[in-house]
């Protein structure tokens, strides 16, 4: 409209948009499609988010590594399959504060998600573990080849036992070796344990047979903690049954006493490294100088020949010295089955003539 009194035409104003008003239409479209565009991408997100995070039905045996950051485990476990994204995984157990909680240990996993896989390595699953048993009288080389065929490193741990750290040595220990405390046992041994730890299961464990009970009747005999375990290891190799233990003890007690050669042929058999049967008279087995030969040292070897079990132990603070006359037993052989004992030369040469010779 133009005011015939204005120079220039005149339009009316539009009304402002109040309360109730939309707005124009093409805007209200452009929002909501922005709405369903975010929409659709925090879904998507949502969706990518879970299947990173989610189960990849995968079962898998890994190991990790002492002192693994989450990263670290994170992408064990992807090489195993069991998640979809280490840095996905890495991220999660950051930001629900399971990253310091990983447990290092050798698990069989189970791909059912991030987040049971982090309650699983923080404690609810136990690693893998093998159950061993050390026999009584067994040597380090066999423990160590036990260990071997049971996926550790019996190699490291036969060195370590030859040549022990201090910080493993107990103040005990005289000889050059572990040979003696590796306390024959069942162990539960986790599958990544090292050397190192296997053995100190092993010495803790011989650390409890030392009760004060055992150290004040070892002061009563005179003996100290290695001779004990040395005496002891012979007898476990000499003797056919618990039984004998505490005769063949007490005659080497009383040989020692006596200053008497022990004459023991398991102790030769250790120095060359030979099982008793493959001792070779002839071949001069017994003529080899060695400090392990009691046939031509007398006293007791070094150190122990084996590792002994809790009767031989027993047996040596438990020696059964004297026959019914009161006499010391000095010499003792086995033959049929049986333990011959006797106290002195004529009747020994007698019974092995009777008993063991006669046809």
């Amino acid at each position: 409209m133009r005011d015939p009194r204005l120079p220039y035409p005149v339009y009316p104003a539009l009304p402002a948009p109040g309360r109730g008003q939309p707005p124009p239409r093409g805007r209200r479209l452009w929002v909501a499609g922005l709405a369903a565009a975010v929409f659709l991408l925090g879904l998507g997100a949502l969706g990518y988010g879970y299947f990173l995070l989610g189960p990849t039905g995968v079962t898998a045996v890994v190991r990790i590594p002492r002192g693994a950051g989450a990263y670290q485990v994170a992408e064990v476990l992807e090489a195993a399959g069991l998640v979809r994204d280490a840095t996905a995984f890495a991220l999660y157990a950051r930001a629900t504060g399971k990253a310091g909680a990983l447990r290092s240990g050798v698990y069989r996993l189970e791909g059912r998600g991030v987040p049971q896989l982090l309650e699983d390595l923080s404690g609810r699953q136990a690693p893998l573990a093998a159950r061993l048993t050390f026999p009584e009288g067994w040597r380090a080389v066999e423990y160590a080849a036990r260990l071997e065929a049971n996926g550790f490193d019996g190699r490291a741990y036969l060195e370590r036992v030859r040549d022990p750290p201090a910080e493993l040595t107990p103040e005990y220990v005289e000889g050059p070796t572990l040979e003696g405390y590796l306390f024959p046992a069942t162990y539960t041994i986790p599958l990544d344990a090292t050397p190192e730890e296997i053995l100190r299961m092993m010495l803790e464990r011989f650390e409890q047979e030392l009760t004060p009970e055992r150290r004040a009747r070892l002061a009563e005999l005179g003996l100290s903690v290695h001779a004990w375990v040395t005496l002891a290891s012979i007898v476990q190799a000499e003797a056919g049954s618990v039984e004998e233990m505490p005769y063949i003890a007490g005659v080497f007690l009383n040989r020692l006493d006596a200053g008497l050669p022990l004459q023991s042929d398991p102790t030769v058999a250790y120095a060359l490294g030979k099982r008793l049967p493959e001792l070779d008279r002839f071949a001069g087995d017994f003529e080899v100088d060695s400090p392990y030969n009691t046939y031509k040292r007398v006293g007791l070897p070094p150190g122990p020949i084996n590792n002994p079990g809790r009767a031989a132990l027993e047996a040596v603070l438990n020696a059964k010295r004297f026959s019914p006359a009161g006499k010391p037993y000095l010499f003792f052989f086995h033959a049929r089955g049986e333990l011959y004992l006797n106290e002195d030369f004529g009747g020994h040469l007698r019974d092995l003539n009777r008993y063991r010779y006669a046809p």
